[in-house]
């Protein structure tokens, strides 16, 4: 090929990826500036669906349904002031940056006032994996709210809208991490809190970045013109402010690496090392820090001595689980291996826990040792939950009504109620010479002094109807103590 065929084929090229990539074509500078104005304002009705799809999120999240919380974002209008603080920054327009940074707080308080309000009252108070999920953001969020930002003001700046906007809000999730800070007050987790806040500010300031980048590009039309002597200490302190605020993330993201080779190492060392014979391994219980962590193993049959265990706790230097003198990155500075085992000499688990199957302590742990490795992950949020039911199966033994239900309506439904009993009673009922025991529902109510004598006929009245509603219980009867 010549050199003169060379060089036309190398412009060909660059006409083609300049046509392809080109952005400026198409974009409306001042529409765009217009549109974003009418956006960022919450009155009326905008901070109404404000509300309502704060209201959804903090329901997805307390359910654990990435549907809900999928349509809760698209509804969602927090996108809209994070976008005009970066146009304002782009075209110099210190107005719009107050009513932009006024919106935002004004989004944030409603956000969190309502989700903090929805978890106060939601009766699920177990952090779900969704919850969870938004609690540590990483370096990787970093990148998600900057190529989202890029995507959302590209979109909005042209003039033929598309509807890329609404995915841009689901890829950049403002709003689970404000409804998880709202769950974090509302349980007094504060480090859910923080956490979640921060990935939500991180977001927010990376979107608003990557506006102000595609705003200057696209030469939208400056408002107002400073020195560049200003301009360039502006943009030294952007910088640094930008690198203080990504560096959580990276250190998050970093000990999100550490752990993943840490527990790869672990699976491997348990695949090599841990096979007795007489004895089973039934679970395990992996703890990272970057100081100690411990490798539980549970194990049933045969005993396991001392030795084993010694083996154990020495191989785990071949696996990088100890950390080596003059290591740069070692995965943990040391790993304890730990041995819990039931007391037996080698008996057949299934006959095991066939002796112990009418007991509710062997479902447990036999519930717990059969899960699969996803959900031992999650294993104490999961003996929580077990716990809580197995509670709840013990006292319906003992009474057949919800009390720990019930305690939570009644003060919240009628909080004149100072206290109150519910049970059964058995009357005694002639039929001829035969007697007859019949069982009769009752709740007893201690009223406070704030119902007067005159009121408490129709107030009694009005718990009587809504507890056998609530109960499906038509003959219940309610008594003053």
């Amino acid at each position: 090929m010549s050199d003169s065929s060379f060089s036309g084929f190398v412009q060909s090229f660059k006409k083609l990826a300049v046509d392809t990539l080109s952005i400026r074509e198409g974009s409306d500078p001042e529409a765009t500036i217009e549109g974003i104005k009418k956006d960022m304002t919450f009155k009326g009705h905008a901070a109404w669906i404000l509300i309502f799809s704060i209201l959804i999120a903090s329901i997805g999240l307390n359910s654990n349904s990435p549907a809900v919380i999928i349509g809760a974002m698209l509804i969602s209008p927090l996108m809209g002031p994070i976008l005009g603080i970066g146009t304002a920054i782009g075209i110099h327009d210190v107005d719009m940056m107050r009513r932009a940074l006024k919106n935002i707080a004004i989004a944030v308080v409603i956000s969190l006032v309502t989700s903090t309000l929805y978890f106060s009252i939601s009766p699920i108070t177990i952090e779900q994996s969704e919850i969870l999920a938004r609690t540590k953001p990483t370096i990787l969020d970093v990148f998600v709210a900057m190529f989202g930002g890029f995507s959302g003001i590209i979109a909005g700046s042209r003039k033929e809208k598309s509807n890329v906007i609404p995915g841009v809000a689901i890829a950049t999730a403002l709003m689970p991490p404000l409804c998880t800070a709202g769950f974090g007050l509302a349980t007094g987790t504060y480090k859910f809190f923080f956490g979640a806040f921060y990935l939500f500010f991180i977001n927010s300031v990376f979107i608003t970045l990557s506006t102000y980048i595609v705003v200057k590009y696209l030469r939208f039309p400056i408002k107002k013109f400073i020195d560049r002597s200003k301009y360039r200490r502006y943009r030294s302190l952007l910088i640094i402010f930008l690198t203080i605020i990504v560096m959580p993330s990276g250190v998050i993201f970093m000990n999100m690496i550490q752990e993943t080779r840490f527990k790869i190492a672990v699976d491997n060392f348990i695949n090599d090392n841990t096979v007795f014979q007489g004895s089973e391994l039934l679970t395990q219980k992996i703890v990272y820090t970057d100081t100690l962590s411990t490798i539980d193993l549970y194990y049933m049959g045969k005993n396991i001595d001392e030795n084993k265990i010694i083996f154990l706790n020495e191989m785990l230097a071949r696996y990088g689980l100890n950390a080596k003198a003059g290591e740069y990155f070692p995965l943990t500075k040391k790993t304890l291996v730990r041995i819990h085992q039931e007391d037996g000499s080698g008996a057949d688990i299934d006959k095991k826990f066939a002796e112990y199957s009418n007991d509710l302590h062997s479902k447990l742990l036999r519930d717990i040792y059969t899960k699969n490795d996803e959900v031992i992950r999650d294993k104490d949020l999961k003996i929580k939950l077990l716990e809580k039911r197995i509670y709840n199966l013990n006292a319906s033994k003992k009474d057949p009504y919800p009390v720990q239900q019930l305690n939570k309506e009644l003060k919240f439904q009628y909080p004149e109620v100072e206290k109150y009993a519910i049970t059964s009673i058995q009357l005694q009922e002639f039929e001829g010479d035969s007697l007859k025991v019949i069982k009769h529902p009752v709740l007893l109510v201690k009223l406070s002094d704030t119902v007067t004598d005159e009121q408490r006929p129709e107030y009694l009245g009005k718990i009587e109807k809504w507890i056998r509603i609530r109960l499906n219980d038509p003959k219940l009867k309610v008594y003053k103590f």
